[in-house]
């Protein structure tokens, strides 16, 4: 049975301590506040942060279609099932675009009870304006046929094509592994064995412009996969970048110094996190007058939460 908890697990990812780094009142709202918002009987605030939190961005939106898409083109592939060709791949991006623009404009009323299940653009909600920035619409448009032209092109859809080279592993929608109790969140989009060179493949798909790797994320990548299947030498783990916009990939090998430095780094944060909890045991978040917010404006106007934290 589906149990209701008044706070959520702790848990740890990446994002959640870039989060904690970027702004203290964002990453109280993202993981405390906005916790049980999805329930109906939530109360009013918890609802409030949860609608927000799911606001999303144009490029934002951008990448999760290409990425959803090309996930959805891999398993077909990997099926012998028909997959979409150049043209009707760009034109299901369009399509889904799209969508998201009038489900933002004509259809706030949905998102406001629904926001899981429909878009809501930050443009457009902040901007209490029914347009998008013209820079913006031209720079997906200017992405968008050369993004999907990529993909096709790329040296992992290649591989994909060559399956029988190569053993897939089942794609799981969220990979963890767990220190102490605490669940730590890895997201990878790809995983196969090269069969022939007889070495481990983790892709991450890129769909903005290439920059430097954070290791701290590839790091875990390769500490997930050591441990889930037992690889015994990090040499066998290859983490692959495909960036999509430029149509190049880079290939990383990591060192044990780079699994040390981020293993080191998680303790570091863990603690950090623990700092800001009334009640560990529960996971029960201080006030939140506690969660400093960010000074930088510039931030803030990238932010979800201003309604919140400027509402007064």
């Amino acid at each position: 049975m589906f149990e209701i908890k008044p706070y959520p697990d702790l848990s740890w990812s990446l994002s959640r301590h870039k989060t904690m780094l970027t702004c203290l009142r964002k990453y109280a709202y993202d993981y405390y506040v906005s916790h049980n918002g999805w329930l109906n009987q939530a109360d009013t605030l918890a609802r409030q942060t949860y609608r927000l939190k799911k606001i999303t961005n144009l490029e934002m939106l951008f990448g999760s279609i290409v990425h959803d898409l090309i996930y959805q083109t891999i398993q077909n592939t990997l099926k012998n099932q028909p997959i979409l060709d150049e043209g009707a791949f760009t034109d299901e991006v369009r399509h889904h675009l799209n969508r998201g623009f009038i489900e933002s404009t004509k259809k706030e009323h949905l998102w406001q009870n629904r926001p899981k299940h429909y878009t809501m653009l930050h443009e457009i909600y902040y901007s209490q304006t029914n347009t998008l920035p013209e820079g913006k619409i031209s720079k997906i448009t200017d992405r968008l046929d050369t993004t999907v032209k990529n993909f096709f092109a790329s040296q992992t859809f290649s591989d994909v094509l060559n399956k029988e080279n190569m053993k897939f592993i089942e794609s799981e929608t969220f990979r963890f592994m767990k220190t102490d109790g605490i669940k730590i969140f890895i997201v990878m989009d790809l995983v196969y064995k090269d069969l022939k060179r007889n070495k481990w493949v983790i892709v991450d798909w890129k769909t903005g412009k290439s920059s430097d790797e954070d290791r701290n994320q590839l790091a875990l990548y390769a500490l997930y996969l050591k441990q889930k299947h037992n690889i015994h030498s990090l040499e066998d783990i290859i983490i692959r970048n495909e960036y999509l916009v430029d149509g190049t990939h880079v290939e990383h090998q990591l060192t044990e110094q780079d699994l040390i430095n981020v293993q080191h780094l998680y303790q570091i944060s863990m603690e950090q996190m623990r700092s800001f909890l009334e009640d560990a045991s529960k996971n029960q978040p201080l006030p939140i007058g506690q969660f400093p917010m960010q000074e930088d404006p510039r931030v803030c106007a990238r932010c979800n939460y201003q309604e919140l934290c400027f509402s007064t």
